[in-house]
């Protein structure tokens, strides 16, 4: 069976029901080498803004002003992508920023999640795409919020963020948040421990240095996240590209015509490919005709939040358990909000 996988770049038409091994090894490498593609440019955006937070301005400063409270906090971070446009492959580093800056853990989970849909230029590829639907961009917007915002609010409810974080994101807390002192950190990939108390991390200084020394150090620092957050990204998108490929989509889209079947196989889908945020309005397009709406809003909104890629990065972040929790709490919110709208609106 043929299908299109929209690049950022091309279209790429595959055939993934190939029987020849060969075939299907370079479907999968030419699907991953669109996935890289697609999603470099804004992971190098998203550290790129990080570094610009870390080095320009006194993320401090900004941080104070957000809500404390845990449904506004979560509500003003999910809106915080209308700020910081970046798809899901670039809101990493600058959550990961809001968080080691003191910014409440709902402000950065709402962020995580809303801002690959809330900003504009995904919002108007979307309105570019169904011109002929112009609620699904509205509902699509409406849904992002009430995701990100719900699960943003029930993250807030462990108060020290640090069990949820891992080491190394742990280790740059504030002072409030400083681990014992006979906490072990390490590595994400590795297990190189040491005493946190060897490592405590000083208020950045950076905002008041020469012009060339930031630049420098937005370079250096800009390498150091891109080398990180790079091969995380490279075996999210492997994975993804062997999921697709060896993964009969037939068997997701027979499940496709019922009100509530329709709305699981696209949220699988949406797992599955793996597409940015930027260009997936587009892919959904291709279903408009036989999917209901409420599945093809579960695709829009799950899709940026939870993917293969997503998934991997956000473990340089989040413990496993929190990852965890969070597709649970994001699929199940996507998934009755989606469910609502096929029962009663459509």
């Amino acid at each position: 069976m043929d299908y299109s996988c929209t690049g950022f770049l091309l279209p790429l038409t595959l055939t993934v029901n190939d029987a020849c091994p060969m075939n299907q090894l370079l479907n999968a490498f030419t699907l991953f080498l669109s996935l890289m593609v697609e999603a470099l440019p804004f992971l190098l955006m998203g550290v790129a803004l990080s570094g610009c937070l870390l080095l320009f301005v006194d993320d401090r400063q900004f941080v104070k002003l957000m809500p404390k409270h845990p449904i506004w906090g979560a509500l003003a971070g999910s809106a915080l992508g209308f700020l910081l446009p970046v798809c899901e492959c670039g809101n990493i580093p600058i959550a990961r920023r809001l968080v080691t800056q003191g910014a409440p853990l709902s402000v950065a989970i709402g962020f995580l999640l809303a801002a690959p849909t809330i900003n504009p230029i995904v919002i108007w590829a979307t309105w570019t795409a169904f011109r002929e639907q112009p609620e699904v961009v509205v509902w699509r917007v409406i849904l992002s919020l009430l995701v990100a915002t719900a699960v943003g609010a029930i993250f807030s409810v462990q108060k020290d963020p640090r069990p949820l974080l891992q080491a190394r994101v742990a280790l740059a807390l504030p002072v409030p948040y400083k681990a014992d002192p006979v906490a072990i950190t390490g590595n994400y990939w590795l297990g190189h421990a040491q005493p946190i108390e060897s490592l405590v991390i000083e208020p950045p200084t950076l905002t008041k240095q020469p012009l060339k020394v930031k630049l420098i150090a937005l370079l250096d620092n800009t390498i150091n996240e891109m080398k990180q957050l790079g091969a995380v990204l490279i075996f999210g998108s492997a994975v993804a590209a062997a999921v697709q490929v060896w993964v009969p989509r037939e068997v997701v889209l027979s499940l496709g015509q019922g009100q509530v079947s329709s709305i699981v196989s696209m949220m699988i889908l949406a797992t599955i490919v793996s597409i940015c945020s930027t260009v997936d309005a587009f892919f959904a397009l291709a279903f408009a005709g036989t999917f209901t709406t409420g599945s093809l809003l579960s695709f829009l909104v799950f899709g940026p939040m939870i993917d293969l890629k997503g998934v991997a990065l956000m473990l340089t972040v989040l413990q496993k358990k929190a990852v965890i929790y969070l597709f649970l709490l994001a699929g199940l919110f996507t998934f009755w909000f989606s469910l609502l709208i096929n029962l009663y609106l459509y």
